[in-house]
C-alpha cells in the first residue's frame, strides 16, 4: 500500500479556500457543533507530520500555532506515536486515583529532574491545563488554610469555574457565568510595552509589584489571608507578554515575607517552548506550585500539577480524576521528553533566537509593528495603529493572520492585537525564514491599505 506524504518545506495551497471538502464540513459544524468555540479562519485539518498540516483538499500549511502550543515534537512524531500505538495495545486505562501503574511514578521520577523549584516535589496529574490551575487553586487553600488568591490582569488560566475566576483576559470569557469563586483579587501585570511615558522599565515593573502590598493587602486582603499568587511568566492568551526578571524576583520576596505560595502557570510556556524546561527558569525564581499541560504530551490530553512535597499534605479523597495520568497519555508524555531532551528544546532557543534577530528589524521597518518579544519559541509581534499612541487594531491583526491562512502559514492572535508565533519545537529555520517572509508580506500588504 502507498503511503500519503506531506512535504516539509512549505505551503502549498492547491484550491480556493475553503475548498470543496471543507465547505460540506463547515456546514456540519454550523449545524452540530456548540457555537462557543473560537475559530480564526476556516482550517479543516485532516493529517499532519512535524510542522506541516494538510487539509480536507489537500492544501497544506506550515503549522506556526502548534495547535495553541500543544504539538511541541510536531505532528505524529514517530517516536510519540510508537509509544501510543505500544501502550494502546497493552493498557488504556485502569485509573491511577483508585489503582496503580508503573509509569505513573516513571513520569513523575522524569518531571522531578525537571522541576524549577529545589528539594522533593510531588506531582498530581489532570487531563487539561484548566484542571492543573483548579488542581493549584484548591491544594493552595488546602495547605496555607486561607482563601484569598492573587492574580493579574491579562491572564488566561482556564475556563472552568475555578480557573476562570483566576482568568482576566477577555470579557467574552466570564461574560454571564458570574458569580465565580470568591476571594480573588486580580491585579495590574507588567506589560513593558505598555508601561506610562517617562517611567522605566525597573520603575513599572517595581510599581506593579508594590501595588500588591500598598493597595491590595491595605486595602481588601489581609496578607494573612492570602493562600497563593497565580502568575504566568510569560502571558499566553494575553499578548505573549514576558513578565521582568525583576519583577517575578520581587514577587517572590512578597510571597515569602507573607508566608503566601507562589504558584508559575507553565501550562502555554512550558515544556521546552521558552529553551528551557520552563519560562520562570530565565529569572531564577522559585515557585511553590507549577502547573504544565499542553506540550507535554504531543497533543494527548494530559496536564500536571507539581508542587513541593511538603506542601502536598492534603488527604486521600480531597482530589482526583477518573482519566488524569491515564496510561497512553503517560506514554506520550515520556516519549515527548526524550524529543525534547534529545533535540527540541535546544532548537527553540537556536531557532527562536533566529526568529527574533529577523523580527526585532521590523519595528523600524514596518510603522504597523510597535512591539516584537519573547523567548524561544514564544514569540509575540504586537500591531498597532500608530506608534505614538500604540493603539491596538484587533481587525489589522486578524487582517493579517487571516491573509497568512490564505498563503499556507496558521498563526493565532494573542491579546488585544498581538500574533503569536509559535510553532512545534523541531521547526527548522528554514520553515522559519519561509514563514517569517509570509508573515511580513501579509503586514506589508495591511499597512498599504491602510495608506
Amino acid at each position: 500500500m502507498a503511503t500519503h506524504t506531506i512535504s516539509t518545506a512549505g505551503p502549498n495551497i492547491r484550491t480556493k479556500l475553503p475548498g470543496p471538502n471543507a465547505q460540506k464540513i463547515l456546514a456540519g459544524d454550523a449545524k452540530y457543533i456548540s457555537p462557543s468555540y473560537t475559530r480564526s479562519y476556516p482550517l479543516v485539518v485532516k493529517r499532519g507530520r512535524g510542522v506541516v498540516i494538510e487539509d480536507v483538499d489537500g492544501n497544506e500549511f506550515l503549522d506556526f500555532s502548534s495547535g495553541i502550543a500543544v504539538v511541541s515534537t510536531g505532528h505524529c512524531h514517530p517516536e510519540v506515536v510508537a509509544a501510543i500505538q505500544k501502550q494502546s495495545a497493552e493498557l488504556i486505562h485502569m485509573s491511577g486515583t483508585d489503582f496503580y501503574y508503573e509509569s505513573l511514578v516513571t513520569l513523575a521520577e522524569r518531571l522531578a529532574k525537571t522541576a524549577p523549584m529545589s528539594g522533593p516535589v510531588r506531582v498530581y496529574y489532570g487531563n487539561s491545563g484548566t484542571e492543573a490551575v483548579e488542581a493549584a487553586l484548591k491544594l493552595a487553600r488546602y495547605h496555607t488554610k486561607r482563601q484569598g488568591i492573587i492574580a493579574f490582569y491579562g491572564a488566561f488560566h482556564g475556563r472552568t469555574m475555578g480557573a476562570l475566576s483566576l482568568t482576566a483576559s477577555k470579557p467574552q470569557q466570564r461574560r454571564r457565568f458570574a458569580p465565580l469563586v470568591p476571594g480573588v483579587a486580580h491585579v495590574p501585570y507588567p506589560y513593558v510595552y505598555r508601561r506610562p511615558d517617562g517611567m522605566t522599565e525597573s520603575q513599572y515593573s517595581q510599581g506593579c509589584a508594590r501595588f500588591i502590598e500598598d493597595r491590595v493587602f491595605k486595602t481588601i486582603m489581609a496578607p494573612e489571608e492570602c493562600a497563593a499568587i497565580f502568575i504566568e511568566p510569560i502571558q499566553g492568551e494575553g499578548g505573549y507578554v514576558p513578565a521582568p526578571r525583576e519583577f517575578l524576583q520581587e514577587l517572590r520576596k512578597i510571597c515569602d515575607r507573607h508566608g503566601i505560595l507562589l504558584v508559575a502557570d507553565e501550562v502555554q510556556s512550558g515544556s521546552g517552548r521558552t529553551g528551557k524546561w520552563w519560562a520562570i527558569q530565565h529569572s531564577e525564581v522559585e515557585p511553590d506550585i507549577i502547573t504544565i499541560a499542553k506540550g507535554i504530551a504531543s497533543g494527548m490530553p494530559l496536564s500536571v500539577m507539581m508542587a513541593r512535597a511538603n506542601i502536598m499534605d492534603w488527604v486521600p479523597g480531597s482530589h482526583a480524576s477518573t482519566f488524569g495520568g491515564n496510561p497512553v497519555c503517560i506514554a506520550a508524555a515520556l516519549a515527548t521528553m526524550d524529543v525534547l531532551e534529545r533535540e527540541g528544546i535546544r532548537n527553540a532557543e537556536v531557532v527562536g533566537n533566529h526568529i527574533l534577530q529577523r523580527l526585532r528589524t521590523w519595528v523600524e521597518k514596518h510603522p504597523m509593528v510597535g512591539d516584537v518579544r519573547g523567548m524561544g519559541l514564544m514569540i509575540g509581534v504586537e500591531i498597532v495603529k500608530d506608534k505614538k499612541t500604540k493603539a491596538m487594531t484587533r481587525d489589522d491583526r486578524d487582517r493579517i493572520t487571516q491573509l497568512a491562512f490564505e498563503r499556507g502559514v496558521v498563526l493565532l492572535g494573542a491579546g488585544e492585537s498581538s500574533i503569536r508565533i509559535a510553532p512545534p519545537l523541531i521547526v527548522t529555520q528554514e520553515q522559519a525564514s519561509i514563514a517569517m517572509d509570509v508573515l511580513e508580506e501579509c503586514i506589508g500588504i495591511v499597512e498599504k491599505e491602510q495608506k
